[in-house]
């Protein structure tokens, strides 16, 4: 049985893995996670609780996620994203770890793409436009670093949107379904705040993604870097749209500046056949499913 710890692992994927791995997904695997409280940048508590498992599979999640947040406090978001991941490595190599490490990085990383190269594949040059996705980008080439001069097992995963049951509201899609749950069971007046929602977004269920981090642990090619994405493009317009229907419900919809981000990728689609040709992975949840699925939650907590 294969021993898999992750880092992070009480954020918003981790739980899924949890689930993915009760399911099978992982093969016959035994899932441990970096314990409540300890700070990923504490190289010597976390080798302490690596040494304890001995890991055959490492999946590092552990981050400042949220893009806004990065350029309020860009210091913290490298030291978290790029310092904790160094932390990791060293925690590895102190313990001497023979296994294969999954890093988890974000399609941020490859910027403002022009159009006509989209979709974006991994080919392309990344290009952040975040400190979010500069801290991404530079823990990737850490890892790929260890990987060609320590000889560590590395695989870099480089996930576009992903939506689902439990996301955390500050993200768009939750954040929208929020609003339309509440309007459906008359706990908000029928008017939707956005921000711009005529941007495309190429958006894949986090449990499609999971599974994809399965594949990749398990068929995925040492030292490459593979994008995870539905290879489709969605407006958040057409989300909202959805969402609506499904609640059966018809707002206004009112731009609200706030909400509008810096940096602003007018239209993203991602290029997965790399993925695909190396593992065998294809995403199977309809978009319309997560969606349901997100609002079916939220409508178990409707407080306004």
């Amino acid at each position: 049985m294969k021993k898999l710890y992750i880092t992070g692992g009480s954020g918003f994927v981790g739980q899924h893995i949890a689930q993915i791995v009760a399911e099978g997904g992982f093969g016959a695997c035994a899932l441990h996670t970096m314990p409540d409280g300890l700070d990923i940048r504490d190289s010597k508590a976390l080798h302490a609780s690596l040494a304890s498992v001995q890991p055959d599979w490492v999946i590092h999640l552990a981050a400042r996620s949220f893009v806004p947040d990065s350029f309020a406090d860009p210091r913290e978001t490298l030291d978290v994203n790029l310092f904790g991941t160094l932390s990791l490595l060293c925690a590895l190599r102190e313990m001497k770890f023979r296994g294969r490490l999954l890093y988890v990085s974000s399609g941020d990383v490859y910027g403002a793409v022009p159009e006509a190269a989209l979709p974006v594949a991994e080919s392309r040059w990344p290009e952040p436009r975040s400190p979010y996705a500069a801290s991404k980008v530079s823990a990737e080439t850490l890892c790929l670093q260890w990987h060609r001069s320590e000889q560590l097992d590395v695989i870099v995963a480089r996930p576009f949107n992903h939506i689902g049951p439990g996301q955390g509201e500050r993200f768009v899609v939750p954040a929208l379904a929020r609003q339309v749950s509440l309007i459906a069971a008359g706990l908000q007046e029928p008017t939707l705040m956005v921000g711009d929602i005529d941007v495309t977004r190429d958006f894949s269920d986090v449990r499609d993604v999971v599974r994809a981090y399965a594949a990749m642990l398990c068929r995925g090619q040492g030292g490459q870097t593979y994008n995870v994405c539905s290879g489709r493009e969605v407006t958040i317009r057409s989300i909202l749209q959805t969402l609506c229907a499904l609640a059966q419900v018809d707002p206004a919809v009112v731009q609200d500046r706030e909400r509008l981000r810096p940096s602003e990728q007018r239209r993203m689609v991602a290029d997965c056949q790399r993925l695909r040709r190396d593992t065998g992975w294809e995403p199977v949840i309809p978009l319309e499913t997560s969606l349901k699925q997100i609002l079916d939650q939220l409508g178990t907590n409707q407080t306004p």
